[in-house]
Parts: structure tokens; sequence; C-alpha cells
């Protein structure tokens, strides 16, 4: 679809502006205003363990606590976690453990949650396992809100398509699999207004931290005309690249250094004329993420 096209498409599937927060907007607020937010926060790698290098794993409940208060005042209508919720164990009963305590901490958020499946939350675990003791989907997944679409994607597959669990995998051979991309594909054709992509391995790279078949997954989003922007984790670090009219954007690591001034979250404001705009909060970075 081209630029053109696409813009014209945004524009015909935007929503009224009946109400961020419950009452009626006028014009100019309207233009400054989000249609809703939705909260952002990835890479905790909570695990009961010392420090490695500049991963503090024990560290990662303080840091979520921070973040689920914040998420409670500030009231976004949904929050979604971008993988790697908990580091790999020993044992099947000492992850899940680990698991059942992050959850405790995460369920206090007072809107609806949302798990991207990382390469670690599926180290020792199946993705069964996962999903038993959380909310997760426990792989792919599609929810809507205010007429956006939101996609969650599962790329922790070998390239032969066996699921990650039991320390069956290399990080680096992550995949979506035939029957996922074709899962997708319906998805965008069904979506009937804009579309925000979440996903733990990179879609913006074809290296180490990236999906394998990037560049396939990357073709259908770009056929559709209707993906805004993918946020992804990882890496690690703030990122950012636009690729064919797509935002592609990499939020920091909450593991990463020690103390609450180390973590990152943001809101993620949807605004009526399909922008994006991104809140960062401590050592996650701010975007404008403008539509084709």
């Amino acid at each position: 679809m081209s630029s053109i096209s696409r813009r014209v498409f945004i524009q015909r599937s935007t929503l009224c502006l009946a109400g961020f927060g419950g009452g009626r907007l006028l014009a100019a607020d309207a233009e400054a205003r989000p249609l809703f937010r939705a909260g952002l926060m990835t890479d905790l790698h909570y695990a009961d363990k010392e420090p490695t290098k500049t991963r503090f794993y024990r560290e990662a409940l303080a840091k979520l606590d921070e973040a689920v208060d914040f998420m409670n005042r500030e009231r976004p209508a949904l929050v979604v976690e971008l993988g790697d919720f908990i580091d790999q164990a020993d044992s099947v009963e000492r992850e899940i453990e680990w698991l059942k305590t992050m959850e405790s901490h995460f369920a206090k958020l007072t809107m609806p949650r949302h798990y991207v499946l990382g390469n670690h939350c599926v180290g020792t675990l199946t993705k069964q396992e996962f999903a038993a003791n959380t909310k997760a989907s426990g792989g792919h997944a599609a929810f809507e809100e205010k007429g956006v679409t939101f996609l969650i994607l599962d790329a922790c597959f070998r390239e032969d398509g066996t699921p990650y669990g039991r320390k069956n995998f290399n990080w680096q051979d992550a995949n979506l699999p035939k029957a996922e991309l074709e899962w997708l594909d319906s998805a965008l054709k069904k979506a009937g207004g804009p579309v925000v992509v979440f996903a733990h391995q990179r879609l913006d790279l074809d290296k180490a931290h990236a999906v394998r078949n990037a560049a396939e997954v990357r073709a259908l989003l770009e056929k559709s005309g209707k993906v805004l922007a993918v946020f992804q984790g990882h890496s690690h670090k703030n990122d950012y690249q636009q690729i064919a009219g797509i935002h592609y954007t990499t939020l920091v690591a909450m593991v990463e250094g020690s103390g609450l001034e180390n973590s990152g979250y943001s809101l993620l404001d949807v605004m009526a004329d399909g922008s994006l705009r991104l809140n960062g909060y401590r050592r996650q970075a701010n975007r404008t993420l403008n539509h084709a």
C-alpha cells in the first residue's frame, strides 16, 4: 500500500473522540489528548540469584512494584510486558516459584495485563506452564482497544518449528513458524483499523537479537498497510528504526543496573490521527511516532 493510501486508511479508520477519561473532548483538546493509553515494560528477568555483570535479578521486584504503582495512578487502558518476565532457573519447580512471585506483584495492576513470551520465560518452562501460572495466552494473540488492533507475536520457536522449552534451543534461533505467519496474515486482513504489534525478539534486524525470518514478517506487516508500529525488547537498549513507514521501537530492559533509577517503563499515547507518543520514565527514551 502506498504512503498516500496508507494515510487515507488510517484517517478513515480513526474512531470518534468520545472520551479519554470519560467525558467529551473539545476539538482543541482532542488534538492534544490520546484516544487511550497503554503501559509498556520489558525484560525484568526476575530471579532469586546473585547479580551477573549488569543484571540485578532480585531488584526486578522493586522495579516492577514501582511500575505497577505508576500504572495504577495513571490508569492506562491496558499494560503489556514484552518478554523475559523471569530469568531461567535450574529446575522447573524453582522457575515456577519465581514466576508465581512475579505474577503476584504484576497482578496488582487494576487494568488488563498482557504478556509477550521471551526466550527466558520458556527457557526451562514450557509455554503451557508459563500460561498456567499467569494470565498469558501462552503464544501469539490479538485483542482490540477503541478500534486499534494489537497483535502479540511469539518467536520462541526453533527454525524447525519446535517450540522453546526445557532448554531445547539456542536463543539466536528465534522464528515465527509457518502456522503463525498464516495467523498473522489473517489477523492483519481482519483488522478494521490501525494495528500495533508487540514482539520480544527484534523484527527490525537480521542478526543476533532478531527473529531469523524477520524479513518475511516485515513483508506481511508492510503489505497490510495497517501497521503503525512494532514495540519490542530483547536487546536491552533504547533503539529505533523506521522501515517502509513502520516504526520499530526497542524498549530498554528493566533488569539492567542497580536501583530504581536504572529501571525503565513507558506510557504509549494512541492519538486520533494515527500517531503515537511514547512517554518514557526512568531510563526509557521518549519517542514521537508520526504515521506515514
